[in-house]
């Protein structure tokens, strides 16, 4: 991932995160990252993983990304124990991201430099999350949001050799009930004094035109979780709809479909291509 944000900082672009729950995403996430000759990443989320176990997930998810024809990063989202990225990183995992943000600094900063020093045996990349952003990740609990603090960014990363950091400037995982009102001004001054690739979650419901903005402020990586699985229920439910009999394997291709549409259009967003 890190070759990856690297590139991506050089072209004053982002990388579309997209996360997966079974192969019809993976599929149809590959399909469209192939289709514009864009690098991507695939990411499942730690709350995920009672739906979609990790050792069914990740297997695939690596084998999607090594026969894929362009560059594809493997990657924990939201890891909440230690266990769990360990686990991601046997598997193959190129990168991982421990989520501390709800615990205090200091002790956020000392569980992250742990997850970097063991991510480390592996060569692979660490993403940390500092403030917090809004929402929920799948759990069921609402957090509310907390801007980033410039100054304990610079701590943050100072103290524990992270490869990129997730901030929060009003942004939040899940649908939003209104458009939000983002803190470009914060962003601004966390990029101007880090100087490591910053990330963006909760991307469901960010316009086009706020999310081009935060890339030309620093952001690098983009998370989309929620609007790939909305895409893929609305696909497979207007497939069943139209259909008195439905079949599994048409089923499956709507489902794919249905991903590869919404990764497709946030691709070309991320990266400034326009039609």
């Amino acid at each position: 991932m890190k070759q990856l944000l690297e590139a991506a900082d050089k072209k004053g672009v982002a990388v579309g995160a997209f996360s997966v729950g079974n192969m019809e995403m993976v599929m149809g996430a590959v399909r469209a990252a192939e289709e514009l000759n864009t690098p991507i990443i695939l990411q499942i989320a730690e709350v995920r993983l009672k739906n979609s176990p990790l050792e069914l997930m990740g297997p695939m998810m690596i084998a999607a990304a090594k026969n894929a024809k362009v560059d594809i990063a493997v990657h924990l989202d939201h890891g909440l124990k230690f266990e769990t990225v360990k686990k991601a990183l046997e598997l193959g995992f190129t990168s991982v991201m421990f989520d501390g943000s709800l615990l205090p600094l200091e002790e956020n900063i000392k569980q992250v430099h742990a997850v970097v020093a063991e991510a480390y045996k592996h060569g692979a990349t660490v993403e940390a999350e500092l403030g917090v952003v809004g929402g929920n990740e799948g759990e069921g609990k609402k957090h509310e949001i907390l801007c980033t603090d410039p100054d304990d960014a610079v701590k943050f990363c100072e103290q524990t050799g992270v490869d990129a950091l997730a901030v929060a400037i009003g942004n939040a995982h899940g649908n939003y009930p209104v458009s939000p009102e983002l803190r470009f001004d914060v962003l601004e001054e966390i990029n101007k004094r880090v100087n490591i690739p910053l990330v963006l979650h909760g991307g469901t419901g960010i316009s086009d035109e706020q999310f081009r903005h935060a890339i030309k402020l620093g952001i690098r990586k983009v998370n989309i979780a929620t609007a790939s699985f909305d895409h893929l229920a609305k696909y497979a439910k207007d497939y069943c709809d139209g259909k008195e009999k439905a079949n599994y394997f048409e089923l499956s291709a709507a489902e794919v479909e249905g991903v590869y549409q919404n990764v497709k259009r946030h691709i070309k967003v991320f990266n400034f291509i326009n039609d």
